[in-house]
């Protein structure tokens, strides 16, 4: 499994002209299921990313999980982060997971970041969807399982 957290004042994310979900502070994740995951990838996952201490402490270190702040996560699939560039200049995505396997996956990722507290809103799998977000910091990291 792999994903693109970054750290958020605010983000949503849109299909159709309506809002699928949107949150405050927290976190945007970008998330997508890799083949060869193994079934405990999306829990491990989940668990990894809310106890990240990304967010500032008193005294301005990063220090503090989203656990820590109360803030909530917005999680959107995404299965062009398996894109592989190093064969041209149209990108490969043979490492995504196939939807009958990424679908289930990104679901579990949602409801195990649930079970770790989080509050969670989501994008809709496979959709053709807008994101917009105030990336605060900025903090952006790649995380691979």
């Amino acid at each position: 499994m792999r994903a693109l957290v970054q750290r958020v004042s605010r983000a949503s994310v849109r299909s159709d002209g309506a809002v699928l979900g949107e949150i405050g502070g927290g976190l945007l994740i970008l998330v997508c299921a890799m083949e060869g995951d193994g079934p405990q990838a999306p829990e491990k996952m989940a668990a990894k990313i809310a106890k990240m201490r990304i967010f500032k402490d008193e005294a301005g270190k990063m220090n503090h999980a989203l656990l820590d702040t109360g803030g909530s996560a917005l999680v959107v699939s995404q299965f062009t982060l398996a894109g592989d560039t190093s064969r041209g200049n149209r990108p490969g995505f043979s490492s995504a997971a196939r939807p009958e396997i990424s679908a289930p996956a990104y679901e579990a990722f949602c409801s195990a970041l649930r079970a770790q507290g989080v509050p969670v809103e989501t994008g809709r799998f496979g959709a053709d969807m807008q994101v917009e977000l105030i990336n605060d910091g900025p903090v952006t990291l790649w995380v691979d399982l």
